[in-house]
């Protein structure tokens, strides 16, 4: 009775009464295969591929060549199934439902052997009334039917036209017809990651019951009314009503720190009921305005929600509660054809800085505890059990043990978000191919100041538009909004991903008698039905059709573009892989570039963990099997050959190491050139285009260990790109670059204030590490949010001392105040550094040491070095600064460790690469 009592303290959900009840499901469940011929334990939530390989019936899905081996696991039609008890007496309750916060993806479900519901789609909550079913003792089961053979048969049942595209390109080794299912579209494979289409419970599961009425969902959204300059609160909250008699009653909405209290009374009939409140906030209290990283404080406050009805009954919510506004700008520019394309947050214009995010893991349930150790996983566990048991802790005691837990299960999602932040970054898109996040996701990224540009889960592919399809995306967009909208991050919903583009550009050769049939599906989906919900559900965001669009010239065309490209409108994605990365008239001069970027590979201590020594080799079976875009691998070394010489080395291994690092230092100077081009154009109108204000290059994160577009490999560690990023994305740069023989640097500034600074300018030679000529401007006025010509002086001239030559010299430059540095020093090579003249090995040498939890590299050169490389193998953590040009003989730079680790440790790992030692 005691155990019981504890289990329904613990487990009871948030605010509950003793009208209402919740038991949850997770943890241990039974898994059968199709025939019967495999039974197993598994975890909830979870997948079937997870519960293989933490039975050690299957090993590392991510190793070598795994993914085409363990086909047949996506193939079968797989069984969960529960034995359970209800610790209470059930026949006391008017109603009772079992709730499904997300399956995936196709089952029917059972309980006592009745069929109680189906489910096709993994992106909505299920709730099953299951009030006349639900005894004492029960027994569930999940019958699940093969995402793949779904697909396809809904595919072959939809007879009229064809769909397309009907399969991924064969290097993706992915399988068909993904866009028949409402399920992770990458889960069936990309150009970056493996085709493991999961099956599972992948989110939580439990029972509630309750009599009277049932809290069913709540949330809000603050909004500004700019007449009266004031902030108000739009709260909506979603009632099943049991009784047959009206519920009376009363709520209470409480923000103390806004000195705000508002009561209303209720009268919640039968059925389903919304009590919609709209609360004024104190006008006499100043709002702090949430703002993005890098413009201010994320202040939020926090708020009740008390309901007290009839009998007793009451439900209360807490939530933390951000202001901020949010605008899409699209107006006339002049001197420009078209329309600009741009975010105001308080009414201030931002420049969108950040990545693209894809799913940290084919397998969602590996996500959140990656980071923590199994044995500390178990231990945590066992001492909930203690605690029950032994030392019969109390119910907030056991709360907060669990609580603990979760939030350092929670370390992984944490550690890529911060990396985000940590490299200058105030937005990331969560990408239309992927998943809607986890709630610790878009919370971190409140927390974080992260703006979120969040696409419906729909990408590279036209889609079926027959009744059964939309019903169920309609659940799917209504359920997202009214989950997601309460989160300040969130800056705008996109309907897809390159869509538009996909069918007005005819990438799947659609005959032009079929174009009209497409565009109406286009239009049905997501114009009617989409942004029909979106602007039911939420009025404080902006909702765009498409990424890339024309924004409002695609709404004035009927809602698709002739060109979704044209850079005088909306949103651009760009990718060049032939053309010279380091000429900056290659990029597109427009509005907005949500997409560009170049491949690289992840590191070898990556790659090491799921390959064989047969693998190292940048021809090996392996790595062609690992590269899923078409001719990737000889791209990144025809781009890496224009600037740099290959690798040559007697030694295998050493070759495919040096030739892994060279892809970096390409990725990461392409990303640079391209990201600096883009924000110097910010403020300018060249030739009728320009005022860029968003870069967000492809992409933040890896889902597996491959080679992709990637800053962040599999598991956190920071690429090359990353740190240079850190740079390229500073809140103050200087940016140089060359035009007619011309050297130039501009001055971007994503300050509030103008600042007063100088300008140094620096020209080494290769053989020195003395700088030959230094220059200094004087004091001036970098102007708030702008960028602005700071510097102009022909090559020739510049290169008018010590006898340079663009071959033999250098050039660095910083922006400053007296002695305090201001920006990042940036640096422009005058030309390709297989072409430099006394570029000399450099014999790098560090001593390491510690200094409270941080780590101190004390390097000393011989040489310049250009791309100087820090690595310390797997030893989890980011150095202060990488892939750096050293021109001078001493630096120092820091190493944060992510998990405890020591100087010999480090000392152990340590290895340096810089461009010349790869010779």
């Amino acid at each position: 009775m005691c155990l019981r009592l504890l289990l329904l303290l613990a487990l009871c959900s948030a605010g509950c009464s003793a009208a209402a009840l919740s038991l949850s499901l997770r943890g241990s469940w039974r898994i059968r295969s199709g025939n019967g011929s495999l039974e197993l334990p598994g975890k909830v939530p979870g997948c079937v591929h997870s519960a293989l390989f933490q039975q050690r019936l299957i090993q590392d899905p991510y190793y070598r060549f795994n993914n085409l081996k363990y086909r047949w696991i996506a193939l079968d039609n797989w069984t969960y199934s529960k034995k359970f008890e209800i610790p209470f007496d059930i026949s006391k309750w008017q109603k009772v439902n079992l709730v499904f916060e997300g399956i995936d993806t196709v089952t029917e479900v059972l309980l006592n052997n009745v069929s109680i519901g189906k489910t096709d789609n993994m992106f909505r909550r299920y709730s099953f009334d299951i009030t006349h079913v639900i005894k004492a003792v029960n027994f569930i089961e999940l019958h699940f039917q093969s995402a793949v053979i779904y697909a396809r048969n809904r595919s072959k049942a939809h007879t009229c036209y064809k769909v397309p595209p009907k399969c991924p390109p064969p290097v993706q080794e992915g399988e068909c017809h993904v866009n028949f299912i409402r399920k992770e579209q990458c889960s069936f494979s990309w150009d970056w990651g493996p085709s493991f289409p999961t099956q599972g419970i992948w989110k939580d599961v439990r029972i509630e019951a309750y009599d009277i009425c049932h809290l069913d969902y709540f949330t809000f959204s603050p909004m500004y009314d700019n007449n009266i300059q004031e902030w108000n609160l739009k709260i909506d909250s979603s009632f099943h009503v049991v009784s047959s008699k009206p519920v009376l009653g009363q709520v209470v909405v409480s923000i103390p720190e806004l000195q705000t209290q508002w009561t209303d009374s209720i009268e919640l009939q039968h059925g389903k009921r919304t009590v919609k409140l709209f609360v004024k906030i104190n006008k006499n209290i100043t709002v702090k305005t949430w703002w993005p990283h890098g413009h201010g404080n994320q202040t939020g406050y926090n708020m009740t929600v008390l309901f007290k009805l009839d009998g007793g009954l009451s439900f209360e919510r807490s939530a933390k509660v951000y202001f901020r506004t949010v605008e899409l700008i699209e107006e006339p520019i002049e001197k420009s054809p078209g329309l600009s394309f741009y975010f105001k947050i308080n009414g201030l214009p931002i420049f969108l800085k950040g990545s693209n995010w894809i799913p940290a893991d084919s397998f969602q349930d590996r996500v959140t505890p990656a980071l923590l150790p199994m044995n500390v996983k178990l231990f945590s566990r066992q001492w909930i059990i203690y605690c029950l048991f032994f030392f019969k802790c109390s119910a907030p005691l056991l709360a907060g043990l669990a609580a603990a837990v979760q939030h350092s299960w929670a370390n992984w999602l944490r550690l890529l978000l911060q990396s985000a932040v940590d490299a200058n970054m105030n937005t990331l898109r969560v990408w239309g191919g992927g998943i809607y996040e986890q709630d610790e996701f878009y919370e971190f990224c409140d927390e974080l100041g992260i703006m979120v540009w969040q696409d419906f889960m729909f990408a590279c592919a036209l889609y079926p538009t027959d009744r059964d399809f939309l019903n169920s995306v309609r659940a799917e967009v209504t359920y997202q909004i009214r989950r997601l909208k309460s989160h300040p991050s969130i800056i705008t919903w996109s309907g897809n991903n390159e869509n538009e583009a996909a069918l007005m550009m005819n990438w799947y050769n659609v005959q032009p008698s079929d174009l009209p049939t497409y565009i109406n599906d286009y239009v049905t989906l997501y114009v009617k039905n989409i942004r029909k919900i979106v602007l039911t559900e939420d009025q404080t965001r902006p909702f765009i059709t498409s990424s890339p669009t024309n924004g409002a010239k695609s709404i004035a065309e009927g809602w698709v573009s002739k060109n979704p490209y044209d850079t005088n409108f909306g949103d651009v994605h760009f990718y060049d892989y032939g053309s010279d990365c380091w000429n900056w008239k290659n990029f597109p001069k427009a509005r907005f570039v949500s997409e560009y970027g170049y491949q690289s590979w992840p590191s070898f201590s990556t790659l090491e963990k799921v390959s064989s020594g047969e693998d190292w080799s940048y021809e090996s079976k392996f790595s062609l099997h690992r590269q899923h875009h078409a001719s990737g691998n000889y791209e990144m070394l025809q781009q890496a050959t224009l600037h740099f010489k290959l690798p040559r080395s007697a030694d295998q291994l050493r070759t495919f190491k040096d030739t892994l690092y060279l892809t970096q230092v390409m990725q990461a100077q392409c990303v640079k050139t391209e990201t600096e081009f883009y924000r110097r154009s910010r403020s300018e109108i060249v030739d009728g285009k320009g005022q860029t204000m968003g870069a967000l290059y492809w992409q933040l994160n890896d889902i597996w260990q491959a080679p992709s577009w990637s800053s962040l490999e599999y598991g956190g560690k920071w690429k090359m790109l990353h740190y240079f990023a850190r740079h390229f994305f500073a809140p103050l740069l200087p940016v140089g670059f060359e035009d007619e023989d011309v050297f130039f640097i501009y001055g971007v500034s994503d300050l509030h204030s103008d600042c007063m600074v100088t300008l140094t300018v620096r020209v080494h030679t290769w053989s020195s590490l003395k700088p030959v000529c230094s220059e200094t401007t004087k004091l001036f006025v970098m102007k708030a949010g702008e960028s602005a010509l700071l510097y102009k002086k022909p090559v020739p001239k510049l290169l008018n001392c010590n006898k340079c030559t663009r071959q033999s010299c250098v050039v660095t430059f910083y922006l400053s105040a007296g002695s305090q540095l201001l920006s990042p020093t940036n640096y422009h090579f005058l030309s390709s550094l297989k072409k430099a003249k006394g570029l000399h090995k450099a014999n790098i040498t560090a001593i390491i040491s510690q200094q409270g939890n941080t780590f101190a590299f004390a390097l000393e050169t011989s040489a310049v070095a250009p791309f100087v490389w820090l690595d310390v193998g797997g030893i989890p953590g980011r150095f202060s600064d990488n892939g750096f040009l050293m021109t001078e003989k001493t630096r120092t730079v820091s190493f944060y460790p992510w998990k405890p680790t020591s100087k010999r440790e480090l000392e152990q790992s340590f290895h340096v690469t810089s461009l010349t030692s790869i010779y």
